[in-house]
């Protein structure tokens, strides 16, 4: 398989913001089949916007968005979805009026070899069929963000998304969502993740790049990062 067969995901020197806000100046970055990547910083750097702009929420004033080549920014969110990237939002953004079944089955793609079913969900997130019958609103974060996870996985991404994917939880919980992901990526899907729990990340990812000021100032491998203290402590506070 060459470099271009591999890479899933390209951002292309993207500009994008709010309004007449400009929050990324030439953010670029690449994801590759089967690996995890991560998007690191501090707060208000750009790693949300860069997502949003991947997933069509927002327009890029500039730059491309590539998927498998092809050109996608501008797209609207479903028809990004549905070339095969799943996101988990931050803060979850679950349906609170929706039981966890009704959440899950909600937006599962029918048109895709259905590699992720509900039973599949239920068995990586056991205490999502516990509570199968209560509504989003009634689970404690952890749980939502579990929800969150496997409502991306029953759309069959091909790259999984997540903006925030341990913020606010216990670290048994997050102990549970990293080796949940650890799984994922063990069975060949990509990722691409936004956290700020670096250590975890070193295991789990093979390419980092630090976000500062809304473009990539550093990347490379978890070795490299390992060794780079001083990236840690000016880009990361850490």
């Amino acid at each position: 398989m060459t470099t271009a067969q591999a890479t899933l995901l390209e951002v292309d020197e993207l500009d994008a913001g709010y309004g007449a806000s400009q929050v990324l100046f030439g953010m670029s970055l690449a994801v590759t089949r089967g690996h995890c990547s991560t998007l690191l910083g501090r707060n208000g750097m750009g790693k949300s916007t860069t997502i949003k702009s991947i997933m069509g929420l927002i327009k890029p004033m500039r730059g491309e968005v590539r998927w498998k080549g092809k050109a996608m920014q501008g797209q609207p969110p479903y028809v990004v979805a549905r070339c095969g990237l799943g996101l988990v939002p931050e803060g979850r953004q679950i349906f609170p009026n929706l039981t966890v079944r009704e959440n899950l089955i909600a937006t599962a793609r029918q048109d895709v070899a259905a590699l992720w079913t509900l039973e599949r969900v239920h068995k990586m997130f056991p205490r999502l069929a516990e509570r199968g019958s209560n509504f989003g609103n009634q689970l404690s974060g952890g749980e939502q963000q579990m929800l969150a996870i496997g409502r991306a996985l029953m759309t069959n991404p091909e790259l999984l998304i997540l903006d925030e994917a341990t913020e606010g939880l216990s670290p048994l919980i997050r102990q549970e969502i990293w080796a949940a992901l650890a799984q994922i990526k063990a069975e060949g899907m990509a990722i691409l993740i936004v956290d700020k729990n670096i250590v975890p990340l070193l295991a789990l990812a093979d390419h980092h790049h630090i976000v500062e000021k809304g473009r990539v100032v550093w990347q490379g491998d978890s070795q490299a990062l390992l060794r780079d203290r001083a990236a840690w402590s000016r880009y990361l506070g850490a």
